[in-house]
């Protein structure tokens, strides 16, 4: 099962293979307590990007916009997406995050490119 969480919840068995997709490490957390396999930073909005977005819902139709076109014109996309689909063969994936806004940011949308991919297996 493919999932996300925040890396502000306790990592727990059921995460199964855990990944960061954030551009700067969280704030607070240890590299221990973060449980983390992968860090995913090269597949996260660019710093432009984020910083226009600013977490703010009425810009999200926008901000999903210009994040699914740096995906598509991404090189490090196919591989990030490989590393998923192959752990999820094994067991559950958890795209891990710091952002507070569970509805409004871009694992999200990746979780909605992800699993429409995995449809069209």
């Amino acid at each position: 099962m493919l999932q996300m969480k925040r890396v502000y919840e306790a990592a727990t068995d059921s995460d199964g293979y855990r990944i960061l997709v954030d551009r700067i490490w969280p704030r607070g957390i240890s590299k221990e307590r973060a449980a983390i396999e992968t860090w995913a930073k090269e597949i996260t909005p660019t710093t432009d990007l984020r910083k226009w977005f600013g977490h703010e819902p009425a810009k999200f139709p926008v901000f999903k916009e210009k994040y699914l076109a740096e995906i598509a014109a991404n090189p490090a996309w196919p591989a990030f997406e490989k590393v998923v689909h192959e752990h999820l063969e094994l067991g559950n994936v958890t795209l891990v995050y710091a952002a507070k806004d569970l509805q409004y940011n871009h694992v999200v949308i990746l979780m909605g490119l992800l699993k429409k991919d995995l449809d069209n297996e």
